[in-house]
């Protein structure tokens, strides 16, 4: 996971994009103020739920502008996921829907309208990105099918997100994150033991389809600055889920060993995982033999005992060795055990729950925690960008309330109509909504 992210950091630090004349989009607004290597790109997000909301805030996080289009009845599905629900009564806000959906503009389109589908077409085809992530056959039953819009604007960068992919026997099963996690192996190996399979605490496959799709969303821009030409790009949670499968994946496809849930210690390395101490947990990571013999000798275990000399004999033994391990850490605290392992230069660190990890200044200074001002809830907290940007956005707008922008983007597009503004006019629009 950790090689994925960062790739996806040094990819979207070097990468440069180009407006529709193919010159380079300028790096700030109007004000002056940076807004990140997407300025300028008009992104028209139809997806519900997480993976596609979730790539269209990654995208407005590097600077792009982003209209979420919701339906009327209700929008998004998430604004009633809950509880918790947060706000005043009659003014509440799903804690969900705001986790995935900042720097957007929302807008209510009735797709069973013609007036408003007719609206949806001329916001395509001045937009330079379309994320979707309806059930195969349902955007050509609406009239625009992918074919279609790739002829009313060529320029266009399609994600389209299923649940189970494009092609194949299963392509039109429907797929929500719970499902994959089983389907594409991902609980088989987590959880305590073999007969415990476990989800990850977050709905990772939809995370991660969100994360490799604005992955596939730059790359394409990045093409068409050469190509002056969209595409459509494709991606599955399946697809997603099974991608990150990395040593587990290699040992069956090239060890023919398949991987079974062993709790929190790692199945190729030791000691490495959680171990508890007298009030808690606390994780390890003895990564070679070098750490092997610092770490052994504060935990009284001989580090040349032919049972634990190597790694794999250390591995081979590791239920022994986590035993002894505990022994010795039941007789200290974590923070006393943390402090002494660090001072030998092993890494380690505590078990914490999430009002512990946000009050941490270490995640403060990484600006892991964006303060923004939403409509309704005033001054809300949310989690940030891992991605941190020279020339990058110094503020994030509040998850919009539902068709909260629909006036001033109706406004927009009449006024396009009216000037007879081109197929895509990222300057017009900037200066109606800014980013």
């Amino acid at each position: 996971m950790a090689q994925e992210l960062a790739f996806f950091a040094i990819f979207f630090a070097t990468a440069r994009f180009v407006d529709v004349t193919g010159e380079s989009i300028d790096d700030f607004e109007e004000s002056g103020e940076p807004i990140g290597p997407l300025g300028g790109v008009l992104v028209v997000d139809i997806s519900r739920v997480l993976s596609g909301p979730y790539a269209a805030m990654l995208l407005g996080d590097m600077g792009a502008r982003v209209i979420k289009v919701e339906r009327p009845d209700g929008g998004d599905d998430t604004r009633s996921w809950g509880p918790p629900f947060v706000g005043p009564e009659g003014a509440q806000e799903s804690a969900y829907f705001l986790s995935a959906n900042r720097n957007k503009k929302s807008v209510i389109l009735d797709f069973k309208s013609s007036e408003d589908l007719a609206a949806l077409k001329e916001l395509i085809k001045r937009a330079d990105v379309l994320i979707e992530n309806f059930r195969l056959g349902v955007l050509d039953r609406l009239g625009i099918g992918h074919a279609f819009l790739m002829e009313l604007n060529p320029r266009l960068v399609i994600l389209s997100i299923t649940g189970f992919g494009h092609s194949g026997p299963q392509k039109d099963r429907p797929g929500y994150d719970q499902i994959i996690q089983g389907e594409s192996g991902l609980m088989s190996f987590t959880g305590p033991d073999k007969d415990t399979p476990t989800k990850v605490g977050v709905p990772i496959a939809d995370i991660l389809t969100g994360i490799f799709g604005a992955l596939g969303v730059t790359s394409a821009l990045f093409e068409r600055g050469r190509t002056g030409l969209g595409q459509v790009v494709r991606t599955s949670l399946l697809a997603s889920a099974i991608a990150i499968h990395t040593y587990q994946g290699t040992r069956w496809l090239t060890a023919n060993e398949i991987p079974v849930a062993e709790g929190n210690l790692h199945p190729t390395v030791s000691p490495y995982g959680s171990f508890r101490c007298r009030d808690g947990f606390i994780q390890i990571a003895v990564g070679n033999d070098s750490l092997w013999r610092k770490f052994a000798k504060i935990v009284d275990v001989d580090p040349d005992d032919n049972r634990f000399a190597s790694n794999p004999t250390r591995v081979a033994n590791r239920k022994l060795l986590a035993e002894l391990i505990e022994e010795s850490f039941s007789k200290g605290s974590v923070s006393e055990w943390t402090k002494k392992i660090s001072e030998i230069g092993v890494p380690a660190g505590e078990v914490r729950s999430l009002d512990k990890v946000y009050q941490d200044p270490q995640v403060v200074a990484e600006k892991m925690i964006i303060e923004t001002l939403h409509a309704t809830l005033g001054k809300i907290k949310l989690p940030g960008n891992p991605l941190q940007f020279e020339r990058g956005r110094v503020e994030h707008n509040a998850p919009p309330t539902l068709g909260e922008h629909s006036a001033l983007i109706r406004r927009w597009l009449e006024d396009a109509a009216e000037t007879g503004l081109g197929s895509q006019g990222d300057e017009d629009f900037g200066g109606h909504l800014g980013s």
